[in-house]
């Protein structure tokens, strides 16, 4: 494999492999674009089969967040941390430590958070290091889980889905196939009860979190595979990637595709079929954004109701990306693309190029003179 001509097809910037032997830490960074600001992703710790297969998920997931941001609004980059090893065996806090001197090295290109099989306990390791970590405890000044906010800037995007589709936003009544019930899913069940939907349908590979959403909320359970069967209005994927293909798609019966699972398609190829059959579908890195933006608020000073305001502006985001769709004749995942694009391109022509000479004008301080 080239890794330069791998890194270079996809735009990225950097990538950096960390490597202690003492504590077992073999972690790659990858920064994808920092046109906007500091690249912010979360840290996944995964068993991955090899070295290969970490290097392609986190170039993948690091491009897929510098999107996330821009379509976001936010004043932030691309990136994405991968640590190699078993987050159940494991981890240590010598090892999240040691990974939070490394990305402490980095400055302020990279700042990290929690992320699969990583938790606030982690992160606050990680902050012993170094303040490149977002997601930290509450009583650090930090916003602590980051799910609830997923959850509910995915509501929102259910709204924006169910105003363009039906002509209201209104969750009343509405039918809901909601696949995977964990932290996120979990708390979207929640907030569609509360709101009054018709039939929840949920399936979880966990048994108790069904029987919770049963129990607490009404849902109708459904076994795994039978998820996409069901005569729901909505499909809300909130668990595996690529849940959308070609085995699953003739099976929806839904008008609406709109969940918090990141890399729902299985390819572009699918979001192009999923137009065709008259579907509306809300981007996945468009509408689970709740969790970013909660965090990035902790860089500014954490507010916990500015974060909820700041998320609830998913609703605007999901509206704009539709007048994009309409406007250039595009299916919805290609003018989420093309939304986070032109964000990145107008405001990389504004900024001016930093320079230490720029840096000194600011800080008032002339540059020296030469005298050659």
């Amino acid at each position: 494999m080239n890794v330069f001509e791998t890194i270079g097809d996809r735009g990225h910037e950097q990538v950096v492999f960390f490597n202690h032997a003492a504590t077992g830490l073999k972690a790659i960074v990858a920064i994808h674009n920092t046109v906007l600001g500091p690249a912010l992703g979360g840290l996944r710790m995964w068993p991955y089969a090899n070295e290969q297969e970490a290097l392609t998920d986190v170039l993948r997931l690091s491009r897929g967040m510098t999107y996330k941001a821009a379509v976001s609004g936010l004043n932030l980059g691309g990136g994405k941390a991968v640590l190699i090893g078993d987050p159940k065996t494991d981890k240590s806090e010598a090892l999240f430590r040691a990974f939070g001197r490394f990305i402490g090295s980095l400055g302020m290109r990279y700042i990290t958070a929690e992320d699969v099989g990583t938790t606030v306990e982690d992160m606050e390791y990680i902050f012993q290091e170094t303040d490149r970590v977002v997601g930290v405890h509450p009583v650090h000044g930090g916003s602590g889980d980051p799910s609830p906010f997923t959850a509910f800037g995915t509501v929102q995007g259910i709204k924006a889905c169910l105003n363009k589709h039906y002509g209201s936003p209104n969750i009343g009544g509405i039918s809901f196939a909601v696949q995977g019930t964990g932290s996120v899913g979990g708390n979207i069940v929640k907030m569609l009860a509360k709101e009054g939907a018709g039939k929840i349908f949920v399936c979880d590979i966990n048994e108790d979190r069904v029987a919770k959403a049963v129990d607490e909320y009404g849902a109708e359970p459904v076994p795994l595979d039978e998820i996409y069967d069901v005569d729901a209005k909505v499909f809300v994927p909130c668990a595996l990637g690529a849940v959308i293909n070609n085995d699953t798609l003739p099976r929806l019966r839904c008008d609406i595709i709109a969940g918090s699972a990141n890399n729902q398609l299985e390819s572009e190829e699918t979001g192009t079929l999923v137009e065709e059959r008259g579907i509306l579908y809300a981007p996945d890195y468009v509408i689970n954004a709740g969790g970013l933006i909660n965090v990035a608020i902790e860089l500014q000073g954490y507010n916990r109701e500015r974060a909820y305001q700041a998320v609830s502006m998913i609703y605007t985001n999901i509206e704009n990306l539709f007048r994009i769709a309409e406007r250039d004749s595009i299916p919805t995942w290609q003018a989420a693309n093309r939304m986070g694009e032109e964000r990145i391109r107008a405001i990389g022509n504004v900024r001016l190029p930093y320079s230490k000479r720029f840096k000194d004008r600011l800080s008032g301080r002339a540059p020296k003179q030469s005298h050659h």
